[in-house]
């Protein structure tokens, strides 16, 4: 990476917060500038700065400020409050990104845009789906991700931004809270079991959804942006899996370590958009361009989501 500094973009968020830390573990706490609307008690010890993404002139003083070479771009509404402001929704997603790749046009950055499985639509292979196929999605969350890995293509085919980017899957820590994702149950379901409380799922029973544990996503992002550019050969953005698994199946798993956990469903909103996206993702792009490869399956991750839980609550 030689020397230069790297900016987090939305660095309070579920992903921001673990990617920020794992940065300054690799690279040095100085070296990473983590950046949000306002900075929170749970943010790693390091440089901080005050962005709003949508006011281009402050993130261009930053990156000058700092000599940024790399942006990780993690400020987004998610899936489920989207779908409640869906213009508000719209102006931040695409307004950020538009914002990262005109600086990274002007100043010659290496950027990093998350996409998610929401590019996909109804009418996408629910089943493996492939890397290659229709993203006709019915969210405006997914509706910003299809546009922002086009923008990506282009900003890379007509400027030469060295823009990468991952459709990530549901991801599922204990470092922060859940945020507003239709994945999200997969989150709160844990913390509920180890305090001992009963839990309702806003999804079915038999939703099957792609997801992934943090410490993967982490390390699928980091592998990315480390592999060589020759390497990197989609520039809209890679499918990315790990496991596949429904809110009846968690829990069950759960109740290997807490047989008491009871689980009820009351399906909402949330299912219209669960129900429109893949049950299970065609990664193969990314195994054989830059060696991806994921470690945790369900039992691996429940157990270890269980046991920082555990300790982190005993704190």
């Amino acid at each position: 990476m030689n020397n230069e500094k790297i900016l987090i973009i939305g660095a309070n968020g579920q992903i921001g917060t673990v990617l920020t830390q794992a940065l300054r573990d690799l690279y040095g706490q100085d070296q990473v500038i983590a950046s949000d609307l306002a900075a929170v008690p749970t943010m790693p010890a390091g440089p901080f700065e005050t962005l709003d993404v949508l006011n281009a002139v402050r993130l261009g003083e930053i990156v000058r400020q700092y000599g940024i070479g790399q942006v990780y771009h993690l400020a987004a509404i998610l899936s489920a409050k989207g779908e409640q402001h869906p213009k508000w929704a719209w102006e931040i997603n695409m307004g950020g990104v538009f914002n990262v790749l005109e600086a990274a046009r002007e100043y010659r950055l290496k950027v990093f845009f998350p996409s998610s499985i929401a590019s996909f639509g109804p009418f996408a292979e629910r089943q493996n789906t492939p890397q290659h196929g229709p993203l006709e999605p019915t969210t405006v969350y997914g509706i910003s991700k299809v546009a922002g890995e086009l923008w990506s293509q282009y900003y890379h085919l007509r400027y030469g931004v060295d823009v990468r980017s991952l459709r990530y899957p549901g991801i599922i820590s204990y470092q922060s809270m859940p945020g507003g994702g239709t994945t999200d149950y997969a989150v709160d379901i844990y913390h509920k079991a180890v305090l001992k409380e009963d839990f309702t799922c806003f999804l079915s029973a038999g939703t099957r959804l792609p997801m992934m544990y943090m410490d993967d996503a982490v390390r699928a992002t980091l592998s990315l942006m480390d592999a060589p550019a020759e390497k990197v050969k989609l520039r809209t953005s890679y499918n990315l899996a790990g496991m596949s698994f429904t809110p009846a199946e968690i829990a069950a798993e759960i109740q290997k370590h807490y047989p008491e956990f009871r689980v009820s469903y009351q399906p909402d909103f949330r299912q219209a958009i669960a129900d429109s996206w893949p049950e299970s993702i065609d990664d193969a792009d990314a195994r054989n361009d830059w060696g991806w490869a994921p470690q945790f399956d369900l039992a691996s991750m429940t157990a270890e989501m269980l046991s920082r839980l555990k300790e982190k609550y005993a704190r």
